[in-house]
């Protein structure tokens, strides 16, 4: 039971602090500078005529 106490230890505060990072990068990443020009092109892509006649 020892084991499982420490696992559960570990994934309190590394884990917790690990999702963070991962949560605060991922946003900062959305939200770079020079990012909008390229999510604005990606959000006309289902608008745009295709060619499947």
């Amino acid at each position: 039971m020892e084991h499982y106490t420490f696992m559960r230890e570990l994934a309190d505060s590394w884990g917790l602090l690990v999702m963070f990072v991962f949560f605060s990068g991922a946003i900062l990443f959305a939200f770079r500078p020079g990012s909008k020009a390229v999510y604005e092109d990606v959000a006309k892509i289902p608008l745009q005529n295709g060619s499947e006649d």
